[in-house]
C-alpha cells in the first residue's frame, strides 16, 4: 500500500510548501526538494546524496523523531556554514511514514 507523507519545506527565499512525499520509493528529503524544484538545479544535491557536500543542508522545524545522525553526516555539518543545532543534511533523512508532518527550512546556499 503506497502512503504518502505530508511534509513542509521552507525554501530559501522563505516560502513554505505543503509537498506530498512517497514513502515507497526509498526516497531521502534532498531528492523531495529536487523532485518538486524547489531549490534551482545544481544548487542542491551537489555530490549525489553521499553526505560529502552541505547543498542540502536544513533545519528541522518540527519535533518529529529523526533517524540518529551517522557520522559522515556531522562531519560534513562541522565543515559547513551556516549550521545550526536543528541542522542535518537532507540527503541522510529517508522518506518513512513517522516522519509525517516533518517541517524543515533549508539552509541559505553557501
Amino acid at each position: 500500500m503506497q502512503q504518502d507523507i505530508n511534509i513542509k519545506i521552507t525554501d530559501r527565499d522563505g516560502v513554505t510548501h505543503e509537498v506530498l512525499a512517497p514513502t515507497d520509493m526509498a526516497m531521502n528529503l534532498m531528492e523531495v526538494v529536487r523532485s518538486y524544484e524547489l531549490a534551482p538545479e545544481g544548487t542542491i544535491g551537489i555530490c549525489g546524496g553521499m553526505a560529502m557536500c552541505a547543498s542540502c543542508q536544513c533545519y528541522v522545524l518540527s519535533d518529529t523523531m529523526l533517524p540518529e545522525m551517522q557520522d559522515d553526516e556531522e562531519a560534513m555539518l562541522s565543515e559547513a556554514f551556516n549550521v545550526k543545532d536543528n541542522s542535518r543534511l537532507g540527503c541522510q533523512i529517508q522518506m518513512t511514514p513517522d516522519l509525517d508532518g516533518l517541517e524543515v527550512q533549508l539552509a541559505p546556499e553557501e
